[in-house]
């Protein structure tokens, strides 16, 4: 039974949590730790594992991964496991908007993808786990990452129809208008085949 009911004020209060979560700039947090320097000068400048790698530690570039998506994940289970789903989706969501426009950071923050797919393989595992396929699968065609990232977002909303989550649909849809939003320099550098692949150095 959720301790905490799905009231007006106990979904601010998931916000808040998701929030703040989802702001933990892990991609900096680990480069400074580990000698790698400010992301903010290396390659796109962003602080998500792309960039991380662009430093040369793929170890530092698989933790950012794993702990930005991590963020998701826990936000997303923490609220429905105290709460029930209605506060899962505002956390996640919040999470999302956390890493993306984090108040640590001036509101300047990652393109989300990483937390994204954490938080779609806790809001439904089915989806998540096609989600991260069609990055996959994207990215062993193409070698770019925001190519990968786009697609993945985009088919977001349809695994949701396909596995039957119909609840979270317009989530999805809000979700993936953000991705894209935050790739719009990438997707301008797509359309001019200037987008650098996978693990090169410079943006």
């Amino acid at each position: 039974m959720p301790i905490i009911e799905t009231a007006p004020f106990g979904l601010i209060l998931w916000a808040v949590m998701g929030y703040l979560l989802g702001s933990i700039p892990f991609g900096m947090v680990l480069a400074k730790i580990m000698g790698l320097g400010n992301l903010r000068d290396i390659g796109s400048g962003n602080i998500g594992a792309t960039n991380v790698l662009r430093t040369g530690s793929k170890k530092a570039a698989a933790l950012t991964l794993v702990l930005d998506g991590g963020k998701g994940t826990v936000a997303v289970l923490l609220a429905r496991a105290m709460a029930g789903e209605d506060a899962a989706q505002m956390a996640g969501l919040l999470a999302f908007l956390g890493h993306c426009y984090p108040v640590w950071l001036g509101f300047k923050g990652g393109k989300g993808v990483a937390t994204f797919l954490g938080l779609m393989l806790a809001l439904a595992w089915p989806v998540g786990i096609a989600c991260c396929l069609t990055w996959l699968a994207t990215a062993a065609v193409s070698r770019i990452s925001s190519l990968s990232a786009l697609v993945a977002a985009c088919s977001s909303a349809l695994w949701m129809a396909i596995f039957g989550y119909t609840s979270a649909i317009v989530l999805a849809v809000f979700l993936t208008v953000i991705v894209l939003w935050r790739h719009k320099e990438n997707i301008a550098r797509l359309r001019n085949g200037e987008e650098p692949k996978i693990g090169a150095k410079k943006a």
